[in-house]
């Protein structure tokens, strides 16, 4: 099991194939790991892929379940894991990739692109996460109960006035949006995107598409690709096919 460790943060992450390296997020919130791939996913891009791509991926820091730990940066909740993903490329000598991520991801996605563009020459949004109107308390909430309390009990030094702070600073903003970034950087993004939308309390279906209308060059898979199962073949096809359009030669 190998580990990247960067100061007071180790994270547990994982590779499978080889190619064009592919960052792959699972999905799962602030309790995303790797075990997300083999239990709640649609399918397992690190298997669907592996035979193309170098994959890789990682359990978040302080996922309840998972093995990545480190601080709890109050101040920089959305920048720093975004320092652990950066990081774990950096640490495999990896310098461009394609990134795919899952519901969660979906927002770490704007952010990678908002902090290092350059560096991802296309992304796949999987059922992203984003804040619904007239749910605008559904991430704080989810999480100061599934989450909050198992990482108290597991970090003493983490209070329940920090874990507020954390919450408060990373879905606080563009509640109605991706979280991330705002409108604007979305309308000037150049990245291309291709967007699976979904539409549950936390992967609003009407984000997905606002996003894929404010991006210059998005593209979507057709709508339901989960239900029934024998979709979700003609959806990593095309997933397949928007990767091998844009990665470098």
């Amino acid at each position: 099991m190998p580990f990247y460790e960067r100061g007071a943060t180790r994270i547990h992450y994982e590779e499978s194939g080889s190619g064009y390296p592919l960052l792959i997020i699972p999905g799962g919130g602030l309790n995303s790991t790797l075990g997300f791939f083999t239990g709640s996913a649609p399918f397992n891009p690190m298997e669907v892929f592996k035979d193309e791509y170098r994959c890789i991926a990682m359990d978040l820091r302080n996922a309840n379940t998972g093995q990545s730990t480190g601080p709890l940066e109050v101040d920089r909740p959305w920048d720093s894991h975004a320092d652990d993903q950066l990081g774990l490329m950096d640490h495999l000598g990896i310098d461009k990739f394609l990134v795919m991520g899952f519901c969660i991801g979906g927002p770490f996605i704007w952010n990678l692109l908002r902090r290092a563009g350059g560096r991802i020459p296309a992304a796949v949004l999987a059922q992203p996460s984003g804040g619904r109107p007239e749910m605008p308390d559904l991430f704080y909430n989810n999480n100061i109960t599934g989450w909050a309390p198992t990482l108290m009990a597991q970090n003493p030094d983490i209070t329940l006035p920090m874990v507020e702070a954390f919450l408060g600073k990373m879905y606080g903003a563009n509640k109605d949006f991706v979280f991330t970034v705002p409108r604007d950087f979305v309308r000037q993004c150049q990245t291309p995107v291709l967007i699976l939308p979904d539409d549950v309390p936390a992967h609003p279906f009407a984000v997905a598409m606002e996003s894929a209308r404010l991006a210059p060059r998005s593209e979507v898979c057709l709508y339901p690709w989960k239900d029934p199962k024998d979709l979700i073949p003609l959806v990593t096809r095309q997933v397949r096919s928007f990767m091998r359009a844009h990665r470098p030669r």
